[in-house]
């Protein structure tokens, strides 16, 4: 049996995807995040499954055979809270989020509640070291 990966790229619109979002206050904040992304990665915003925004992707493959696709960043603008999505297994991650603002992290995630409670310019450096740290780990990006 073959592993089907979940989230993959779709052709779905980014814009219809948070215009569907019923926060006014989560829609704006996902409109300055996808500027944020697209200006810190070069990537245009892609949606990856029915809820992430994602930037650029990498192809990997672990020692396991298990292998697919997946964005190199990204967030989705879930009710309670902003997921953003970085490179799994980042060192340098922690050292940066301590001057990022109010949030909370996950495995691969880190938790905002609005995107006002943190440090724009820490989340570029965050979004840039995850997109350099993938290219690095998987070079056929």
């Amino acid at each position: 049996m073959t592993y089907q990966q979940k989230t993959k790229e779709t052709e779905n619109s980014v814009v219809e995807f948070i215009e569907s979002v019923e926060s006014s206050k989560k829609r704006e904040d996902a409109y300055k995040l996808v500027d944020v992304f697209t200006e810190a990665t070069g990537y245009e915003a892609k949606m990856w499954g029915p809820s992430i925004i994602g930037f650029g992707s990498y192809h990997y493959k672990y020692e396991s055979g298990h292998e697919g696709d997946a964005p190199l960043v990204g967030f989705s603008p879930r009710k309670a809270k902003i997921s953003l999505y970085f490179a799994p297994g980042e060192t340098k991650r922690e050292e940066l989020l301590k001057d990022f603002g109010k949030h909370t992290t996950g495995k691969g995630c880190v938790y905002i509640n609005k995107v006002s409670d943190i440090d724009i310019s820490v989340l570029k450096a965050l979004i840039k070291q995850s997109v350099q740290f993938l290219q690095e780990t998987y070079p056929n990006a």
